[in-house]
């Protein structure tokens, strides 16, 4: 089976669906299938929204809180290539080494 189009809402061959589903309408694809000799319309709809934080890009920095007397933690953060932040009092990461370190519930917002 192939797909020969892709449409838009508001494209040409998409009017009848736009009536039908409205905004939940994301696109059209008309598919073939040489073989049986059949055409397939097929509709891809918004089903469900909500709120979505995405993951910060891994080469994006991150702060990292190590408390107190966490040595071991602290020489891994800093093997890794963190560095300390006086002012913040916390170690500078980048995302991808803070996730290999398993220390994602550690991360505290930077104030840029």
């Amino acid at each position: 089976m192939r797909t020969r189009a892709k449409l838009q809402p508001g494209q040409r061959g998409t009017k009848r669906w736009v009536k039908q589903y409205g905004d939940r309408l994301v696109c059209v694809r008309y598919r073939y299938d040489a073989e049986r000799r059949r055409r397939y319309t097929t509709v891809e709809l918004i089903v469900d929204e909500g709120e979505w934080d995405p993951p910060p890009d891994p080469s994006a920095i991150v702060g990292i809180r190590v408390n107190w007397g966490e040595r071991e933690l602290a020489r891994a953060v800093r093997q890794a290539g963190g560095l300390w932040n006086r002012q913040k009092r916390l170690w500078e990461l980048r995302y991808d080494q803070a996730a290999a370190l398993g220390l994602l519930d550690r991360l505290v917002a930077l104030d840029v």
